[in-house]
């Protein structure tokens, strides 16, 4: 087997992705096709508005939650895919030497796939291990408690079909990236780069250099930070803010599925981000520059695009809740204006500011771990 089981089951990130949006979009779409039901004995009371409301928030929050995360979750499994390939270049290369077609390699791929049917399938069982709590705080006053029902359509849509898509999406780029020819692919080809030289005349010191150089060269990995960044700030701050519009349960919900997707982000892009500056760390170390020098080099360009995610994020939540307050909730008198929440934005921002500089911190540590010895050991 070109990729083995265990492989697959690395891919922690996504599945904690696939979790936290099939968690959501299970009791959100359970509830809308449970209450829809109830609509026509509700049409023309003064319960209608409410009810329509309820049943457009499920459906909105689901298509947002879904898709949003849906799409990272994508993006990260084919930069997994990635990383495996360019890591196990030669092997992949050997074996296609031996006579293995390029398409019967890919589909050795399908391992990726695992990460995502168990994130969705245990996202699935939160769910409906959450589901009478969740029903209880969207009751809506003057009609019959809900009960929870059983919709195997609804399992299938929301663990089986994305893992099949996922599954071929992981062997579909697999089968893509490994179109170079054999000996590139043995040479590790793909790993280098021709350096481009400065046109701008510009003299940079080294430092400037490798910070730019490290920035330019890992772009997937500033959309993964300023994403991480992007969940903390718009997730903690909606969070804190929906008290008044929804309950409590809601709120603690939204502040911890935005805490663990914003760890879980930025462990895995500075981890991969660290891992491949491994040699340029130990050589800096052994030149005799300084741990906060070697830190900068290799973190300090993804800085402005760490705020640039958390300002998004501020914008995204704020947006978000003025479209449920005066889009869905237009109609339904108890539901209180909302205004941008300039409290919990300033707690917001110094929470960041300290877990940012603090992941800075713990991993500048790992950093002085690095020497010439081991990483040439590793050759």
């Amino acid at each position: 087997m070109v990729v083995s089981v265990k492989d697959g089951l690395k891919l922690i990130g996504v599945t904690i992705i696939c979790f936290c949006a099939v968690f959501v979009c299970t009791f959100m779409l359970n509830y809308y096709i449970d209450v829809k039901p109830l609509g026509a004995g509700i049409v023309d009371t003064e319960l209608s508005a409410l009810y329509f409301a309820q049943v457009a928030m499920a459906k909105f929050t689901s298509i947002i939650t879904g898709g949003v995360l849906g799409v990272i979750a994508a993006v990260m499994l084919v930069f997994y895919v990635k990383l495996y390939i360019d890591g196990r270049s030669q092997q992949l290369g050997i074996i296609k030497a031996m006579g293995y077609s390029r398409i019967k390699i890919a589909l050795g791929f399908w391992v990726f796939g695992l990460s995502v049917f168990i994130g969705c399938a245990l996202g699935f069982a939160a769910g409906w291990a959450s589901m009478d709590m969740i029903y209880g705080s969207m009751t809506i006053d003057g009609v019959d408690e809900i009960t929870p029902s059983f919709h195997a359509w609804l399992m299938f849509a929301l663990v089986l079909a994305p893992a099949a898509v996922f599954t071929a999406l992981a062997c579909g780029y697999a089968y893509f990236a490994l179109r170079r020819p054999v000996m590139q692919l043995i040479r590790g080809a793909s790993k280098m780069r021709a350096y481009k030289s400065d046109k701008s005349g510009k003299d940079r010191n080294f430092l400037t250099e490798m910070s730019l150089k490290t920035l330019g060269s890992k772009k997937l990995l500033v959309f993964f930070i300023a994403f991480s960044c992007f969940c903390f700030s718009a997730m903690v701050q909606m969070g804190l803010s929906i008290e008044d519009l929804a309950s409590a349960t809601m709120g603690y919900m939204i502040l911890a599925i935005g805490l663990i997707l914003a760890a879980v982000t930025m462990i895995m892009s500075i981890t991969s981000l660290i891992n491949s500056n491994a040699k340029n760390i130990a050589l800096m170390k052994a030149f005799g520059y300084t741990k906060t020098q070697r830190t900068l080099s290799v973190l300090g360009g993804f800085i402005p695009f760490a705020f640039v995610g958390f300002v998004v994020g501020t914008v995204y939540q704020y947006g978000l809740l003025k479209i449920m307050v005066n889009v869905l909730f237009a109609d339904v008198a108890e539901v209180p204006d909302y205004n941008f929440n300039v409290p919990v934005f300033f707690i917001t921002f110094a929470a960041f500011v300290v877990c940012y500089t603090a992941t800075a911190a713990l991993y500048s540590m790992v950093l002085n771990r690095f020497s010439v010895k081991k990483i040439m050991t590793e050759i």
